[in-house]
């Protein structure tokens, strides 16, 4: 690994003193800063760049840093660091506009059961919407309530109010963090480096980068497809890191024979 380069070690400065400089106002911070989903009433058009410079806590913050500075400067020393900081960047937002179709979608699924719950509050649909909204998280008896006392006023009007304040829960959910970007970064150093064995922690036998980031994002797309409840972790935000690397790196291949 080469020595660290000077925008890797800019963007370890930022994102360290933006997340310490950030705590004591955190809730105006996210509400502000962090990515929402377009319809929610807290998005801002800025968001979509300033999401990349934020993380929910320490061990985030660790994680996305350790992989930029591991994998980071040999990108820039390759590139030069006017490509490695355009690259970060539109793999970043690359990475949460793919994140945004695809919650947009996802959401826009659960608003279409949530409107038929509040014209018809079936027990049924009531157990589906706090599936997909709380996990395993609630109480099965809360549902077994509906069910049991289908024209109880009182009973209905606390469904409905439950369901709407979950789904605005949700709806107003931030997305935060640099990991499209680092994912991105990974995606790049297994296709220009590929033959480089990495010895990973939690994996501690030698892996070439090609092997290792072709499993890590197979396991991003199955995870993300059959995301389980309480899941929030932002998996197609990693797919899109990845997929706006393989695109920006065939827009600018290079005659390159010669492999590490």
């Amino acid at each position: 690994m080469p020595p660290i380069t000077p925008v890797v070690r800019n963007l370890l400065i930022l994102n360290v003193l933006i997340f310490f400089g950030s705590r004591a106002a955190e809730a105006y911070v996210f509400q502000n800063f962090a990515l929402h989903d377009i319809r929610s009433e807290f998005f801002q058009a800025h968001q979509i760049l300033t999401h990349m410079f934020l993380h929910g806590s320490f061990m985030h913050l660790f994680s996305n840093m350790l992989s930029l500075f591991f994998f980071g400067p040999m990108l820039e020393h390759y590139w030069g660091g006017k490509r490695f900081t355009i690259f970060y960047l539109v793999t970043g937002i690359g990475a949460s506009l793919l994140y945004s179709v695809v919650r947009y979608v996802e959401i826009g699924q659960i608003q279409e059961m949530v409107v038929a719950f509040m014209q018809n509050p079936d027990p049924v649909d009531l157990r589906k919407i706090l599936d997909n909204l709380l996990g395993n998280t609630y109480d099965v008896n809360y549902v077994l309530q509906l069910k049991n006392n289908p024209d109880n006023a009182a009973i209905i009007a606390d469904a409905k109010e439950t369901v709407q304040l979950q789904f605005e829960r949700m709806l107003n959910g931030p997305m935060l963090g640099a990991s499209g970007a680092v994912f991105g970064i990974l995606m790049a150093f297994g296709m220009l480096f590929p033959n480089t064995e990495l010895m990973l922690l939690f994996f501690p036998v030698p892996i070439k980068a090609k092997y290792f980031v072709f499993l890590y994002g197979a396991y991003e797309l199955y995870a993300g497809v059959q995301r389980a409840p309480g899941d929030n972790v932002a998996h197609f935000a990693h797919l899109g890191g990845m997929l706006f690397a393989f695109i920006m790196l065939k827009l600018w291949q290079r005659n390159r024979t010669d492999f590490y």
